[in-house]
């Protein structure tokens, strides 16, 4: 498979930290962003060029906007965009939520997927090629008690994505992606204990990476779940 440029959010640990590793052992170029400034730095030290990572915050559209004027100016127009970056609320019920933490989850995972869509796609679209993959959840096509913020979201994202299907050009792609269940800290934070009964995000990579790595324009619009 020929070298990919890949841009994606949330690289500094879970899902996006697991999938950059494997991205670039498969030989593509990863150009992510996060806001932990240490992580970034280890992935620096880590992952040499052509691969670039910068601190940046996707709730904050003025720096999605630099970043990107930046990252398309030095490496061009996404192959792959991979929104990955989201938060969760600490468990309560939906009335017990605080206002700040509601706001929160939408600004990360809602408004940061869109603002890299914002301005990336336009690139991508001149470019006439790239598939956009927006992480969704098992809790964007269901629900449980006490995550009713991070399921409004995640269904907010499955409908977003299939309506940016709808808009996109011929010889592009858009589609939601369910990972599936994995021993994030995330996890940790909604199952307690349990959530070490399921994969660690290194092993669930090795699933994910090449099924993502796979996604083509015949997929565009269709909820996906890594499978393997």
């Amino acid at each position: 498979m020929d070298s990919r440029r890949i841009v994606m959010s949330g690289v500094s640990r879970g899902l996006g930290r697991a999938m950059t590793a494997g991205f670039v052992q498969q030989g593509h170029s990863v150009v992510g962003c996060a806001r932990s400034e240490a992580a970034v730095s280890d992935l620096r030290d880590q992952f040499g060029a052509p691969h670039r990572f910068d601190v940046v915050d996707v709730s904050d559209d003025d720096q999605v906007a630099a970043w990107s004027k930046s990252v398309l100016s030095e490496a061009g127009s996404p192959d792959l965009l991979i929104n990955n970056a989201a938060t969760m609320n600490e468990n309560a019920a939906l009335w017990e939520v605080p206002v700040d933490e509601f706001s929160q989850v939408i600004d990360i995972n809602i408004k940061g997927t869109f603002h890299l869509i914002r301005h990336f796609v336009p690139a991508m679209i001149s470019a006439g090629s790239g598939v956009v993959v927006n992480f969704s959840s098992g809790w964007g096509r269901s629900t449980s008690p006490d995550v009713a913020p991070y399921c409004a979201t995640k269904w907010a994202i499955e409908g977003l994505t299939q309506a940016l299907a709808d808009e996109l050009p011929s010889g592009m792609a858009a589609v939601p992606l369910n990972p599936g269940v994995i021993h994030t800290d995330m996890l940790d934070s909604c199952f307690g204990a349990s959530a070490a009964s399921y994969p660690s995000p290194e092993t669930w990579a090795k699933r994910a990476v090449p099924f993502i790595l796979g996604i083509t324009t015949k997929d565009s619009g269709q909820p996906l779940t890594v499978t393997g």
